[in-house]
């Protein structure tokens, strides 16, 4: 096996009809600018209120990609 390095960043994604959705969201648009995402792990859930209604689902994600250096 190889060596590796990985770096950890933290991420919030939103959604109006999920906490899933809010995740996915998140893991969406890393992918869009990240290469090799490893591992991704949902750290928190919360939710955006207005006038006492749920107005987003927001899950803080942390996700793992391999550090290529610089």
């Amino acid at each position: 096996m190889d060596e590796s390095v990985y770096k950890i960043i933290e991420l919030v994604g939103t959604s109006e009809k999920s906490w899933e959705e809010a995740a996915k969201n998140a893991l969406e648009m890393a992918s869009k600018s990240l290469q090799e995402l490893r591992i991704a792990e949902v750290s928190e859930l919360d939710m955006k209120l207005e006038d006492g209604k749920v107005a987003a689902y927001r899950a803080r994600v942390k996700v793992s990609f391999k550090y290529m250096g610089q």
